[in-house]
């Protein structure tokens, strides 16, 4: 594989999907129709991944003040679900335990907010060595300048800014993929 293809190209065999705090008293924070399209894709997200048998980590920044991941995104937390007070995850030892136990060097990276918890996390994932796709539908901040600000800055850090859709058909690669089927219908639930 060439270095393009590498670092743009999400395999499924080292892909991981990290959910960065969408929580119950976080979400009201945003923009309704922007966190309900946030929410939706991270569904077909979590979806793609449980179908393909991808791992998938979510977190919750103080749980006890901002609540737990809303019940939508549930399955996110079905294995593991870290609680945080670190912006970024990787801050949380629990978090760097969890994510070396996929064995995952790829992370597809979703959540709230951009330029806080996610932008931190992925900073530090790629500080690390890591390959950090960031699902730009699939992500916000309470203030479109943050949002646009920390996709600008993570670009330039190193990270590839993708779409929920993108990304869910590169882990199937082609439609011969037994997983083809299930992608194809999720994308068709995809929000403009």
């Amino acid at each position: 594989m060439g270095q393009i293809k590498e670092k743009f190209w999400l395999q499924a065999e080292q892909a991981v999907l990290v959910v960065v705090d969408v929580q119950e008293k976080l979400v009201p924070a945003m923009n309704a129709r922007i966190s309900g399209a946030l929410i939706h894709h991270i569904e077909l997200l979590i979806e793609g991944f449980d179908a393909l048998g991808l791992p998938i980590i979510a977190t919750e920044q103080y749980s006890k003040g901002l609540g737990a991941t809303v019940s939508q995104l549930n399955a996110a937390t079905d294995k593991y679900r870290i609680e945080k007070t670190s912006f970024s995850c990787c801050g949380e030892p629990e978090f760097m335990t969890a994510l070396k136990e996929t064995g995952a060097r790829q992370v597809l990276l979703v959540g709230m907010e951009a330029h806080v918890c996610v932008y931190q996390t992925l900073l530090d994932l790629l500080d690390q060595g890591y390959g950090v796709h960031l699902v730009r539908d699939a992500i916000c901040s309470r203030f479109k300048s943050d949002f646009e600000t920390a996709v600008a800055g993570a670009a330039v850090a190193g990270a590839v800014i993708t779409s929920t859709e993108t990304a869910l058909f590169q882990l199937v690669e082609g439609a011969r993929h037994p997983g083809f089927k299930t992608v194809s219908q999720l994308s068709k639930r995809r929000i403009p």
